[in-house]
């Protein structure tokens, strides 16, 4: 950081072009390239993909806001779609529902770390993917790495995520040069050359000294990761299963909990009981994306709710346990414990 400052070259690089090489290297990919967040990421992500206003998007409805949101910025129409209850993720029986001719692309969301099924959604479909891998960096699904998965990929590394920035920072991640060549432009006010402006773009890049922090970050990744899968074995071998419903796993993938979720009926009062114990867990989803206020003008057009029966029950039965990279086994015994007394 202190070299960036004193070499004064802040914006685009030598040390976001050697992240940038360093990311597309880990993950496994051709390209990847640096923007500010996460959100912007899936914005550029679409349009390099050519979604265009009046374009419908799929996107599961149990994610955070911004996976849909940064659709609806550029003026497509997010269109919900269900879940599976063990994985939380979208499937290709989830996805069919939701698909009409004017389906332009899917976002499938590697949510809590648990990768999905895209490879399956992409052959049953033939509709480009853009994966939201923004909770998934160092997990895989048949021995390829989270952002590797669909047409395009997006990573968020705020703050707590897997691997946080000390700020604000995202990267867009593909195999294809094309869609990788638009996503540079993009995210520099539509130009390639800063003279010739051919779209209207964003300002959204990954800052010099961001970089700086996840180059020297990146590498400690996969210790961080079997941390957490550790942390999460340590709940299972606590016993949390008497207690809590687990959350499932895809077959042949290896996820990264960035955060550990399983459900209850009860999940409110557990919540409470947890909370009073000293244990910082918490509720996720509360709201999914097709109960939102400003996601109301694309939900079914009979102005509706969407009926998505599992979403709304993992949105009332979900509640996430504490877990990091150093998460104990003695920690799980504390929380179990105090579920158990509750």
């Amino acid at each position: 950081m202190s070299a960036v400052i004193r070499g004064g070259h802040f914006i685009l690089g030598p040390e976001v072009k050697a992240f940038e090489q360093e990311l597309a290297a880990y993950v496994g990919v051709d390209h990847a390239i640096g923007v500010a967040n996460g959100t912007d990421a899936i914005s550029i992500a679409a349009r390099a993909l050519g979604v265009q206003p009046g374009d419908e998007v799929i996107v599961p409805s149990f994610t955070f806001y911004a996976t849909a949101e940064a659709i609806a910025a550029i003026g497509a129409t997010p269109v919900f779609c269900d879940v599976d209850r063990d994985t939380r993720n979208i499937t290709v029986d989830t996805v069919k529902p939701a698909l009409t001719s004017k389906t332009k692309a899917i976002v499938a969301v590697d949510l809590f770390g648990m990768p999905a099924e895209i490879s399956a959604i992409r052959d049953a479909f033939g509709i480009p993917v853009i994966e939201d891998a923004a909770q998934a960096l160092g997990a895989s699904l048949a021995g390829r790495k989270a952002g590797a998965l669909g047409d395009i990929a997006t990573f968020s590394f705020y703050p707590s995520k897997n691997l946080g920035a000390f700020g604000d920072g995202g990267a867009i991640t593909t195999d294809d040069a094309d869609l990788a060549e638009l996503a540079r432009a993009l995210r520099f006010h539509g130009s390639r050359d800063k003279q010739s402006f051919e779209y209207v773009g964003y300002n959204s890049r990954l800052d010099e000294i961001q970089a700086t922090v996840l180059r020297v970050l990146l590498p400690q990744i996969d210790s961080w990761c079997d941390g957490r899968r550790a942390g999460a074995q340590a709940y299972v071998d606590a016993g949390l299963g008497d207690h809590l419903q687990l959350p499932g796993s895809v077959d042949g993938a290896i996820p990264a909990w960035h955060l550990y979720v399983p459900t209850a009926d009860d999940a409110d009062a557990k919540l409470a009981s947890l909370n009073a114990a000293g244990v910082q867990a918490r509720a996720y989803y509360r709201t999914p994306l097709h109960r939102q206020p400003a996601m109301a003008p694309y939900v079914n057009r009979n102005g509706k709710a969407a009926e998505l029966r599992v979403t709304d029950e993992l949105a009332r039965t979900i509640l996430a346990l504490p877990i990091s990279p150093v998460f104990t086994r003695a920690q799980a015994d504390e929380v179990v414990a105090a579920l158990a007394a509750s």
